[in-house]
């Protein structure tokens, strides 16, 4: 029979539809359909997805019971929230004398499903009775609290408007949920997405991105969203490269072919930075893609996905660049994270979602590891929560631990706490509640609870809460960046958006960019805003331009000009200036660091030189000084000291006279200095290694300090002469790079630098002879010997100046700090090693022996064992030999050989007897049994 009145059987039609008897066959669908609940005097309804999807939805054909699938340990999360602020508020006696209870029913993020649900919530006694009047409809649930999905929420709210109860949602930001005419019991603890749209819109233009991708979700929140960016986008100089639209879910048909198409295109276009508008599922299915075909962009991430840890934990995830987004407000409870860790159903009631999570994580089910698991088996991702110790346990319904505080961010569920507070708060006005007991109706009608929730203003956690005339929450957004966490990502806020005054505020001076690999912000634009020193070319594309910057010498001094202005004379620009100035003039200052702390250890230098001398006149008779050669030695030092003045020349404005006085210093004071100890090794090579007496005869005539170094010194001097003559040191005459803005003012060193090389290679020559002739005297008693002075000091001249020469050629613009500062080490390294030493051992107090004491350990006892005289006679020494004080000594070293034993004598196992003999020959007399093997000739 057809009703009578429309209104009446629209409502029939739609109770028929969209809900089902409370019991059928003695089956309790309450318990079935909703999966958590507790008993109170007020019942609130949470709706929140704690599975991902139906199965077979697409295919459902007859109204059979829907079958979820995919366990949400996100949206689980966020029901535990609720249900724990429920019992805190409880606990704490809000509402004195007043229980709260819940009902919580899983959506399995479908629509379909929450009305099912919504029919069961709305129950009363029993059954769901139809009513052309809901003024005094009473049913248990007062509020619904949900959905998550703005797709969901607004086909609940479509239902429960006609009966006026309200739902309330900390996550459906879709703006058309915000039309009070269309929606009049919807609210929710979060801003409108226009205004999140706006913020993105914002932050784009605050980085400088105007050229950027769309992909959004086909369904209401992801279409809303678009339109509301489109606007948001015009306004702030944002264009859109592309846009694409995926289906709402991935069970649809074309899903993988478009998700590929979408990714391709995102692949092929120049856009770098792409905004998802897009359920966590679709996301995580195009990220994969991505990571596949190893693509990078910068990603705005809608508040759908923005904190996902699902997404953050994604194998690979660091390949897909930077991600950006806007999140709620957000706080850590402690209290909250302590009931995660002990996780039970609330007394007196079940919760059948506490009990399938704790399977999953505690129950043994080793064989769906195996490679071909049962079909009973949950999905690889869900198998990753699975404990280490599962098998171990008895009851898995009697195992916690920190699993959800370590894997999940608790702080993302506030704003659902903040949901269950603005309710309670609401009831504590409508039940007219004091201090002690509440005196108002508990069963009363949903329409009055929204009546009292839009008005509700209430503080909670050092925040205060209110909804304005749409029914949101008007507050702020964080804007979080996906930061590396190893393998992962974390979530880092670096700014805030404020809904009032549109303003956002930023701070990542710390943060590292995966497109830049440092702390520079990515440009991601069409074209660049022509800044001054270029001028634009503009193309047919609206955002999209060249810029051309201005060559050296030109400038432009304004935004987006079209030509370059030439530089007045005198001054100079680089390409891409926007003005000209005069080159400035580089040169060691005497005012720069470098320059003072050379010319301090100049100073210092000197003055260690100038102890040293005293030291060496004061102990001038000591038996260190005496073997030193004190004369030489000052000479040594008067060299230092004209080289140690060469380098106080690099200093200051170079002139012609400096760039010539400098080099001939140098090349002059340390090639006296080089010179001198030259004579000192060829000293020690000729006093104390084996030659003929021919040999040694000629050798010491040549031995005429004085000579000598003055020949040497003469030799360098007529090197610097000819230098000075035809490869003169002047100001360099190089002009200054069009590049540079630095006119660099130094001494070239000859336009050949042949005599430079010259001087060079002739000090070094003469400090390696110095080196071989001290490593070929390495032997000799250091008694009389400097040669391992004279070895590190050479050695260390040599070092410095093979290292000088590649730094000097590759390095021109720093030619003279280099070459100033080789010239000290150089230096430093002939006093520390040279002189240092031999005034330790003068101020000591040196016990080395004297020529006596050394003569007399040479003659010694031939050993008992071997009965064996040598006679070695040494041939007559001159009148001019013996004056000089020089004679020499033949040691014979021989190996005897008896029948039965072979065995070694050394100078120490034979007596050296001295006499003067003809100069004809030597004569050694031997015992018989014996034979001479082997002699040697040391000359003192």
């Amino acid at each position: 029979m057809q009703m009578r009145a429309p209104p009446c059987s629209f409502f029939w039609a739609l109770i028929i539809l969209s809900s089902i008897p409370a019991r059928v066959d003695g089956c309790d669908f309450s318990q079935s359909v909703c999966g958590a609940h507790a008993s109170g005097d007020v019942v609130i309804g949470i709706m929140l997805p704690c599975h991902r999807k139906v199965k077979a939805l697409q295919e459902r054909i007859r109204p059979e019971s829907f079958h979820c699938l995919d366990f949400d340990l996100e949206s689980f999360l966020r029901s535990l929230a609720a249900i724990h602020e429920i019992e805190t508020i409880n606990a704490a006696g809000f509402l004195p004398g007043v229980r709260l209870g819940y009902l919580m029913c899983d959506t399995c993020s479908s629509a379909s499903k929450a009305l099912q649900n919504v029919g069961h919530m709305l129950e009363v006694n029993g059954s769901f009775n139809v009513m052309c009047d809901y003024t005094d409809y009473r049913p248990r649930v007062k509020i619904v609290l949900g959905a998550l999905h703005s797709e969901v929420s607004i086909v609940v709210a479509r239902l429960l408007t006609v009966y006026m109860v309200p739902l309330l949602s900390s996550t459906s930001s879709a703006p058309d949920l915000s039309d009070k005419l269309r929606y009049p019991v919807f609210m929710r603890t979060i801003p409108s997405d226009k205004h999140q749209t706006k913020a993105v819109a914002t932050i784009m233009h605050h980085f400088g991105w105007n050229w950027v991708g769309v992909v959004y979700g086909d369904d209401e929140y992801g279409s809303a969203a678009f339109q509301s960016f489109l606007g948001d986008a015009e306004a702030n100089s944002v264009c859109l490269a592309y846009q694409e639209a995926l289906p709402s879910y991935l069970d649809h048909p074309l899903s993988p072919q478009r998700i590929k198409r979408v990714a391709e295109q995102i692949r092929s276009s120049d856009a770098q930075v792409v905004l998802l508008i897009l359920k966590i599922e679709l996301v995580e299915v195009l990220f994969q893609e991505m990571i596949r075909t190893n693509t990078s962009r910068t990603w705005i991430a809608s508040d759908a996905w923005s904190k996902s840890r699902v997404l953050a934990r994604m194998e690979g995830i660091n390949k897909v660049g930077d991600i950006l987004g806007f999140t709620f407000v957000s706080e850590k409870s402690e209290t909250f994270d302590n009931y995660l860790k002990n996780l039970t159903a609330t007394p007196g009631g079940y919760n059948r979602f506490i009990e399938e999570y704790k399977n999953l994580r505690f129950n043994c089910s080793s064989e769906c590891f195996s490679s071909k698991p049962p079909s009973y088996c949950p999905t690889p991702d869900l198998l990753r929560i699975k404990s280490a110790n599962a098998c171990t346990f008895k009851d898995p319904q009697e195992e916690n631990d920190d699993f959800l505080v370590k894997t999940l961010d608790t702080s993302e569920t506030f704003l659902h706490k903040v949901a269950v507070r603005a309710t309670a708060n609401a009831l504590k006005k409508l039940l007219k509640c004091n201090s002690s007991s509440c005196l108002g109706e508990i069963n009363f009608p949903p329409w009055k609870l929204l009546k009292e929730l839009k008005k509700v203003k209430f503080e909670f956690d050092n925040q205060n809460f209110y909804f304005d005339e749409n029914g949101d929450f008007v507050s702020f957004y964080d804007l979080i960046m996906w930061e590396q966490d190893g393998h992962h990502r974390r979530f880092q806020k670096i700014g805030k958006y404020n809904v009032l005054d549109e303003e956002i505020k930023i701070d990542i001076e710390n943060i590292i960019w995966f497109s830049t690999a440092n702390t520079t912000i990515p440009q991601h634009r069409c074209s660049e805003r022509c800044a001054p020193g270029s001028v634009k070319k503009i193309l047919n594309i609206y955002c999209c331009y060249n810029c051309t910057p201005c060559l050296e010498g030109t400038f432009a001094d304004a935004w987006d000009l079209h030509i370059c202005k030439a530089c007045p004379n005198g001054t100079w620009s680089l390409k891409g200036w926007a003005q000209c100035m005069p080159r400035s003039e580089s040169y060691l200052r005497w005012k720069d660091a470098h320059p003072i702390i050379m010319i301090a250890a100049t100073v210092f230098g000197l003055v260690l030189l100038f102890v040293t001398f005293i030291v060496f006149l004061v102990y001038r008779d000591s038996l260190p000084m005496k073997r030193a050669e004190v004369r030489l030695s000052c000479i040594m030092m008067a060299g230092l000291s004209v080289s140690f003045a060469s380098v106080i020349c690099f200093m200051g404005k170079p002139s012609v006279h400096l760039c010539r006085a400098r080099q001939v210093m140098y090349a002059l004071g340390f090639t006296l200095c080089v010179s001198c100890v030259l004579v000192k090794a060829y000293r020690t090579f000729l006093a104390f290694l084996p030659f003929g007496q021919m040999t040694c005869r000629r050798l010491n005539k040549l031995y005429k300090p004085t000579v000598i170094v003055i020949v040497i010194t003469a030799l360098q001097g007529i090197i610097c002469l000819l230098w000075l003559i035809f490869d003169s040191p002047d100001i360099d005459p190089t002009p200054p790079s069009p590049q540079s803005m630095i006119k660099l003012i130094q001494c070239s060193e000859g336009p050949t630098y042949i005599g430079f090389g010259f001087m060079l290679v002739y000090i070094a020559l003469l400090a390696l002879l110095g080196f071989l002739l001290a490593v070929k005297g390495r032997k000799v008693p250091q008694e009389f010997s400097e040669t391992g002075y004279i070895i590190f000091s050479m050695l260390m001249y040599l070092f410095v100046w093979v290292c000088f020469i590649p730094v000097y050629i590759t390095n021109n613009e720093h030619a003279s700090p280099v070459q100033a500062s080789a010239i000290l080490v150089s230096t430093y390294g002939i006093i520390f090693c040279h002189f240092l030493p031999k005034c330790y051992e003068a101020l000591r107090g040196s016990k080395t022996d004297t020529l006596e004491s050394i003569l007399r350990r040479w003659r010694v006892i031939s050993s008992q064992k071997v009965d064996l005289v040598t006679d070695v006679h040494i041939p007559e020494m001159n009148t001019s030999s013996v004056t000089s004080n020089r004679f020499s000594i033949t040691s014979t070293t021989t190996i005897l050989k008896t029948l039965e034993t072979l065995s070694e004598v050394s100078p120490t196992d034979s007596e050296v007897i001295i006499t003067p003999v003809s100069n004809k020959k030597m004569h050694a007399y031997t015992k018989i049994g014996t034979k001479l093997r082997r002699c040697r000739s040391i000359s003192i």
